[in-house]
């Protein structure tokens, strides 16, 4: 079977104050992160992580086997979009795995992110990501699902 390549993270983005879309997926799309616990721990590491790396959490939704959130970096990231989701992605696993008999991968390799460039985009990517608790089946109003938020900005 044949796949398509990934496109290539931009170097540089010319947009100012960028806002990124991000979604990383439970390796093998287990269903391992619509539970208390699973929430627990990525909002904290999100926190411990993202800040003192320059970078801003804003709403997310955690689904069984995968994650949206937006971030934005501060005015003078420290560290760029790829090594911090590196980090948190490394920091959850550990504490996510914690318990297991055999250690075994807990993220799929590396991510996808796309800038939002306008507010609008943001707001129609927002409506959709709120969206997919419903359009899952899992509840019947996207306010009624326990694993979404926001840390430092809407």
């Amino acid at each position: 079977m044949d796949h398509k390549p990934h496109l290539r993270r931009l170097q540089h983005v010319w947009v100012e104050n960028p806002c990124y879309f991000v979604t990383t997926c439970v390796h093998a799309r287990r269903p391992r992160l619509a539970n208390p616990d699973a929430h627990s721990v990525l909002v904290e590491e999100w926190s411990r992580v993202a800040v003192p790396a320059g970078w801003q959490v804003g709403p997310y939704v955690i689904m069984p086997e995968h994650v949206h959130f937006f971030a934005a970096p501060s005015p003078v990231a420290a560290r760029d979009l790829s090594y911090w989701v590196g980090r948190w992605k490394r920091a959850t696993a550990v504490r996510l795995n914690l318990g297991r008999a055999r250690e075994e991968p807990f993220w799929q390799p590396g991510f996808f992110d796309h800038v939002l460039r306008s507010a609008a985009s943001r707001a129609e990517k927002w409506d959709y990501v709120r969206q997919n608790p419903v359009r899952a089946g899992l509840v019947v109003d996207a306010s009624q699902w326990p694993y979404s938020g926001s840390l430092h900005f809407d």
